[in-house]
């Protein structure tokens, strides 16, 4: 971790002023190494009260960047390794060329705004800067690849977790790439994957969270929203990250060491909007509808037709409306 991260997730963790002796013994490095530590800090945003035979204090931290993410990941895998761009084309796309350069499992590739972000299905994301959260993180699960569009849901689980921790909120999910906060979407996800055969030589998952309030393009902005929209008051880039770090490197864990979902079905289902819906679903062999009853441990949807069949629906063939519209 970079001397400026160190300096910053020590004032975080404190209450009281930190003197800069101290900084100089825990790090150990000059007065004057401090020094520019903290000036730099400034520069980039921070407000750091400074007190003679005090020392100093962090007070406020509204800030989003390299610095305030590596002060705040510590996690075992997830995002230990971190790259952060003011700007890009596409976080997949910087996670997919350093997956074929061999990057280790949990690679993290964060940017401000992306100049050519992707949905699902080819579509564009709106990427622009100091609004949101774009992310991709590069995984080398040892599975079939039968089972990487569980990855998905992983994900869209830890997402909504991590609001839920940040806010309070309830989160919800829209099977299978969807977290929205009052029926309206948040969050989306794409997962691509590159394989040989049966063989997978990494995945990438890519996030693109809604944060602040913002006008959303005309052709979403009924069923788009922000987090800070849905919450009334601002979050910090920076911490919403953080738990999402945190709530994957838990929820992945649990899905490699069970290699289904089932340690997460309980907890997923509760949180799935279609649930005990009637939804359509867009098969290429042909539209139908039924009532959503929840996922089971290999991530299909459960949708019960009208003779009570129940037929598995799996993520990667079709996608799933409400009869009304999104949800």
């Amino acid at each position: 971790m970079k001397m400026r991260a160190k300096i910053l997730a020590l004032l975080r963790e404190s209450d009281d002023y930190i003197s800069g002796q101290e900084m100089c013994r825990r790090f150990g490095v000059t007065r004057s190494a401090v020094w520019k530590a903290i000036k730099q800090l400034k520069i980039e945003g921070y407000e750091i009260e400074a007190v003679q035979n005090r020392g100093y204090k962090l007070i406020d931290a509204q800030v989003y960047g390299e610095n305030e993410l590596r002060s705040r990941i510590h996690t075992s895998w997830a995002g230990a390794q971190l790259h952060f761009y003011q700007s890009t084309a596409s976080t997949n796309l910087l996670a997919k060329q350093a997956g074929e350069e061999g990057a280790p499992h949990g690679t993290l590739f964060v940017a401000d705004e992306q100049t050519a972000g992707r949905g699902r299905r080819g579509r564009s994301w709106q990427s622009p800067p100091g609004t949101n959260i774009y992310f991709t993180i590069l995984l080398r699960p040892q599975i079939t690849p039968q089972q990487a569009p569980m990855l998905t849901l992983v994900m869209a689980h830890s997402v909504a977790a991590a609001i839920h921790r940040l806010t309070q909120m309830e989160a919800e999910i829209k099977w299978p790439n969807d977290v929205l906060l009052g029926g309206r979407k948040t969050c989306g996800i794409l997962t691509e994957m590159s394989l040989e055969r049966e063989y997978i030589h990494y995945v990438v998952c890519g996030v693109g969270i809604n944060v602040a309030p913002q006008e959303f393009p005309r052709e979403i902005r009924e069923h788009a929203t922000s987090v800070e929209e849905a919450y009334g008051q601002p979050v910090s880039k920076g911490a919403l990250l953080q738990y999402v770090m945190e709530e994957l490197e838990r929820d992945y864990d649990a899905f490699i060491a069970a290699g289904d979902l089932s340690p997460l079905l309980e907890s997923y289902n509760r949180l799935l909007v279609n649930r005990d819906r009637r939804v359509r679903v867009l098969d290429p062999k042909g539209e139908w509808e039924g009532t959503a009853r929840g996922i089971n441990a290999q991530g299909e949807l459960l949708v019960e037709r009208e003779d009570g069949t129940v037929t598995e629906v799996y993520a990667g063939e079709v996608s799933v409306r409400g009869l009304r519209g999104y949800v």
